[in-house]
């Protein structure tokens, strides 16, 4: 009895890695694609958990002066889903997006990573306090893995892992190799650039005024590359939510 929970521990563990690798793979190779279902996942989850949230949240603010109806927490969880779907959508295609294959390969790497620790920290949260793994991905831990990505681009820059941009070499691209109409994974690629020079930029600016590290914590935070967490947390939900399934099926 005990070999088998060992073996199924294992499977679950193996299958668990491997959708990690499998969805971190797909943003790499279909980015369009991988938008597309990223913001179709993120509004087909939230229609139910917003409107979920809804009823308990509308209460709390109004003092029960407003009773939540049926049609109101619908309407009003399917417009935050919607919205919340899109951005999810838009930060998947910004985040694999580009024509830099190395670049994305490591931004690839970094994802996979987040995602795998948030859904740990999902299970662990799950295990010690109950708490629903689909839930707390998709509320409260995108600021999380946000910070978590937004960090391991700084390190990768840091070790010129991924290349240094500046403003001689992006004003270059847009005078001297910018086509007039340009691809969408040529615009990625340049606002990537740009992200990289307005990091370095806050980072200059706020040393003046601080020490040089708190500095760059808080160029970490302030960071575009914060809106990743959102797609990475609804990986890390939705896988979170399998291996707890499956660990309460088979263990």
């Amino acid at each position: 009895m005990a070999v088998l929970r060992i073996f199924a521990n294992a499977l679950i563990m193996a299958a668990e890695i491997a959708a990690v690798i499998g969805v971190a793979a797909f943003g790499y190779h279909y980015p369009f694609i991988f938008a597309g279902v990223t913001a179709g996942l993120s509004f087909l989850l939230g229609l139910n958990l917003e409107t979920a949230r809804l009823r308990y949240e509308l209460p709390f603010y109004f003092g029960g002066l407003i009773r939540p109806s049926a049609v109101l927490t619908a309407l009003v969880g399917s417009v935050e889903a919607l919205f919340k779907g899109v951005l999810a959508g838009v930060a998947a295609l910004f985040t694999f997006c580009g024509t830099n294959s190395d670049r994305l390969f490591w931004v690839a790497i970094l994802f996979g990573v987040c995602i795998y620790a948030g859904a740990s920290a999902l299970r662990l949260l799950s295990l010690r306090g109950e708490a629903l793994p689909l839930r707390w991905g998709y509320f409260r831990l995108a600021p999380l893995l946000g910070l978590l990505f937004s960090a391991g681009i700084t390190l990768l820059a840091a070790a010129a892992v991924v290349p240094p941009a500046s403003v001689t070499d992006i004003g270059w691209k847009i005078i001297f190799e910018l086509p007039p109409q340009p691809s969408v994974e040529q615009v990625s690629e340049l606002f990537f650039q740009i992200k990289q020079v307005f990091d370095d930029f806050i980072v200059t600016v706020l040393s003046a005024v601080m020490d040089e590290s708190w500095a760059r914590i808080a160029g970490i935070i302030v960071s575009v590359n914060v809106l990743s967490g959102f797609v990475s947390a609804l990986y890390a939900a939705l896988i979170a939510a399998g291996v707890r399934r499956a660990e309460e099926t088979l263990l």
